[in-house]
């Protein structure tokens, strides 16, 4: 941009930085910015400084960078170049807010300067400041009328707000000017016209999008998209023959897709079981190699019909040796006597191929090979994992390992009945079994090194990432690059366990900067997008960005976070110097000599940690400067590093907590758990409106949950503990817990709440927990509720059962030794392979009891791996 202010000499070295700027030759850059400010006369040439000041700043040199800037807008604050160079320049910090203000100030120097327009444009969408957005694009589209980034820009300002009668009037002009080939389909006119339809069809305007995809049908690519648009329009317009022709040409294209059936029976509408059957014999007619019409009707037949058809569908998959077999029948598990019968037949199956290598002893034919009843075996230990019966589960696949040794299925699914017994370091030890047949697998690796983080076993997870991480770098640093979130979640919660809380928050952080970046890498597409006309994924990605932290990543490092951060505000960590001191006031002459020595070794070898990271620091740091010298590339420079010690010893570490917990409010605000974390700190910050805002929104997801009953409990005792609280406080309060306690007290609310919940585990515990902190008096009583364990509890599980026994230990119930070793040996019995349940040593009573497998457990740990 020609500056005004400088004669032509000087002007054409200020288009010379211009250029050197655009074209990323920054060194070219200041030396003509040297040549213009070494003229005395020109010394203080605002334009001139600032743009020295964005060229530093590409070069990474960030405070020279703000100087010069700020110095030339001093110098000459009525230059738009100014205001835009000090936009471009808080942009790059992600300032985006102080960004657009300075944006706009440029505008009201040159208000019709497309560049500067088009740079706001980006960061009000990138903001969500959609008014702004749309008054933007209009000023684009009144200066370019003729660009087409003018007018999509403008039409999805208004899609956006929902103004799609706008939005359509705009996409239809744009459509009439574009030239279409009679015969060459072209792609960026099919994707205008499928991203009108989907305006078309947010606005429920039905018949118009289905008239609109008839017409242009031909122009359009995506031909599938076609039809599935098709029948959708068709089912909702109620047009239902013409809706099932779709439905049936689209599952001839591909016969296991289940939302295709559901659409056909929906456009069918089939009145009997029979008629529903009709449907899928049909299509198994025409497709019998699909799976899908052999299974989906396995969801809505029962009784006999149930039994043949889910015979013969295990048959013919313990035949081929399917492994994902049960994985494909578990969502039956929800039915008891489903569950039943499949129990039932392939038991019989495995006592008859046994006995004579056929599936029933009365009928003839080829006999089945040994394979066979080896996968009956696998998918019998699956059967009885689910069903929480472990003992029988561990037999059959002990049995299926000693027949076949070397299949990794079988060490991979003994792994996780251990996980679900509660024993983390044998599941480890089973899957790095599992890992050795096959290490060139990198799923099998994975799943090994997240075993091996659930039982604490960090370093030896790292290595065996290391296997498939970059050579040369350590596997943590690599993992934190790659965003491998799931390696950095469990990391933390192992962190958290040992008690290494700065190393469990700096994961936590890491994780929190990878949703920060992911959130800040859109900013590409929204020029991008619009260039090359993927318009519909372009509104997809800008809508997954609004949602992005509801993703379960970012809850569990906020909950670890939040849970971190209120023991640390219980318990802050003081200076190692300080503990030592405090410890060596008790120790013999002795014990203080060997513990010194200990200490030194100890100080010896941190520091040797800490010079190899420093020099692994600076080389990382030479080489990025290295690169970045020879590519000559913008960088915003360096992360501020996230040291353990630091994290772990803020000043107010309740004000990081609310930090992990904002984005949940808005974003997981139907996650009960959102709320009891907010409520968590609110009481140790002691904001009672905030406390009652946090203990509403959770009463209206689940009234009835153990942890909100504690809180509610809890909550309004310390309301009725502090009477200084302001009138008008009080007074919202009362009124509002009233619809909550319907004017029961706290002890009548806590036994309405045990008697209405006599069979869950976790209830009484909380209702017990509660009786003892309303009455230390009632000890015995709250601790005879809390440890029951008759057959008519519906929880009896390992994580259940584990909750009571923290309770016992943790003070929960003041001092109770000998109940928390009572519990613990009745425990064992039920489930005497977890270890959490382990009798010590030198009690005689180390029983062996069978577990109890005269109920079927439903409600067990069968989380996902």
């Amino acid at each position: 941009m020609p500056c005004a202010s400088l004669p032509a000499k000087e002007n054409n070295l200020f288009k010379r930085i211009l250029k050197s700027y655009e074209q990323k030759q920054y060194k070219n850059g200041l030396k003509f910015c040297k040549m213009i400010l070494s003229n005395p006369k020109y010394a203080e040439h605002g334009e001139t400084l600032a743009m020295k000041g964005l060229t530093l700043n590409c070069l990474g040199k960030k405070e020279e960078a703000y100087e010069f800037v700020r110095k030339g807008l001093r110098n000459d604050v009525k230059s738009h170049v100014c205001w835009h160079v000090y936009g471009l320049l808080q942009r790059s910090d992600k300032k985006y807010d102080e960004a657009i203000k300075c944006y706009r100030n440029a505008l009201k120097l040159d208000k019709d300067n497309l560049q500067i327009l088009k740079d706001l444009s980006l960061l009000q969408i990138q903001m969500r400041d959609l008014e702004g957005y749309r008054e933007t694009r209009y000023q684009l589209l009144q200066l370019r009328p003729t660009q087409r980034a003018s007018w999509i820009g403008y039409a999805i300002a208004y899609h956006l707000l929902k103004d799609y009668e706008m939005a359509l009037k705009l996409l239809e002009e744009f459509r009439k000017t574009q030239q279409v080939h009679p015969i060459k389909i072209d792609y960026e006119y099919s994707e205008l016209i499928l991203y009108q339809n989907q305006v078309m069809r947010e606005a429920n305007l039905y018949q118009e999008a289905l008239d609109h995809i008839q017409t242009y049908e031909k122009q359009i690519c995506d031909k599938l998209c076609v039809e599935e648009i098709k029948g959708e329009m068709f089912l909702v317009l109620g047009r239902l023959k013409e809706a099932a022709e779709v439905y049936r040409e689209l599952i001839d294209r591909n016969p296991e897709n289940w939302k295709y059936y559901e659409n056909l029976e929906q456009a069918l509408q089939p009145a009997t079981i029979e008629e529903r059957l009709c449907i899928y014999e049909e299509i198994g007619k025409r497709h019998p190699r699909a799976v899908s019409p052999r299974r989906l009707p396995l969801n809505f037949v029962t009784g006999d019909i149930f039994r043949e058809r889910v015979g013969n569908f295990l048959r013919v998959y313990f035949s081929k040796g399917c492994p994902p077999l049960f994985t494909a029948l578990k969502s039956l598990y929800s039915v008891p006597q489903k569950v039943l019968i499949i129990q039932d037949l392939v038991i019989g199956f495995e006592n008859s191929l046994k006995s004579c290598d056929l599936y029933s002893n009365d009928e003839n034919g080829e006999t089945e090979p040994p394979t066979t009843l080896l996968w009956v075996r696998y998918f019998l230990a699956q059967h009885f994992d689910k069903l929480g019966q472990w003992s029988i589960a561990l037999d059959y696949i002990n049995t299926a390992i000693a027949s076949t040794p070397t299949l990794i299925e079988l060490f991979y699914m003994k792994a996780k009945i251990y996980k679900h017994i509660g024993n983390p370091k044998e599941a480890a030890k089973c899957m790095d079994e599992a890992q050795s047949l096959d290490t060139a697998d990198r799923f099998i690796n994975s799943k090994c090194a997240k075993y091996m983080l659930r039982a604490n076993m960090i370093k030896d997870a790292e290595e065996m990432c290391s296997k498939f991480t970059r050579e040369g770098t350590p596997a943590m640093e690599n993992l934190n690059e790659m965003q491998c979130m799931w390696f950095q979640t469990e990391c933390a919660t192992a962190f958290q366990r040992q008690g290494k809380y700065g190393e469990a928050l700096r994961k936590c952080h890491e994780i929190e900067r990878h949703f920060f970046e992911i959130t800040d890498d859109q900013f590409d597409f929204h020029t991008y997008c619009m260039r090359k006309m993927t318009l519909r994924a372009y509104v997809d990605l800008l809508r997954l960005e609004d949602v992005l932290r509801q993703h379960s990543f970012y809850f569990k490092a906020a909950q670890s976070a939040i849970g971190i951060y209120l023991k640390l505000h219980e318990n802050p960590l003081t200076s190692e110097s300080k503990e030592q001191e405090v410890n060596s006031e008790n120790l013999s002459e002795k014990e203080l000599k060997k513990m010194l020595s200990k200490q030194r070794r100890a100080q010896k070898k941190a520091k040797l940690e800490e010079e190899r990271k420093h020099a692994e620091r600076e080389r990382q740091q030479k080489n990025q400067k290295k690169k970045r010298d020879e590519e000559e590339e913008e960088t915003s420079g360096l992360k501020e590093e996230l040291i353990p010690e630091k994290l772990e010893r803020v000043e107010s570490p309740l004000e990081e907590a609310i930090k992990f917990l904002t984005p949940l409010k808005s974003l997981a605000a139907n996650n009960l758990e959102t709320h009891l974390l907010a409520f968590e700190i609110y009481f140790k910050k002691g904001k009672f409106l905030l406390m009652l805002q946090s203990i509403k929104r959770a009463f209206t997801i689940d009234h009835n949950n153990p942890w909100l009953h504690e809180c509610l409990i809890r909550f309004s005792k310390s309301v009725s503990d502090h009477s200084n609280l302001p009138e008008i406080v009080n007074k919202v309060l009362e009124q509002e817990m009233k619809s909550i306690f319907v004017n029961k007290n706290l002890k009548s609310f806590n036994e309405e709440f045990l008697k209405n919940n006599s069979t869950s585990i976790l209830h009484l515990l909380s209702g017990a927990k509660m009786m003892y902190y309303l009455d230390k008096a009632r000890q015995e009583k709250a601790i005879a509720i809390a440890t029951r364990l008759d057959d008519s509890l519906s929880d009896r599980n390992v994580l259940s059962l584990t909750n009571v026994l923290e309770a016992l230990l943790d003070g929960s119930f003041g001092s109770c030794n000998t109940q928390y070793e009572e519990y613990r040996s009745a425990c064992h019995k039920l489930f005497p392979f977890t270890p959490a349940f382990m009798l010590s040593a030198n009690e005689e009573d180390r029983s062996t009891t069978p577990l109890n497998n005269s109920v079927l457990n439903y409600d067990v740990l069968c989380n996902e791996i």
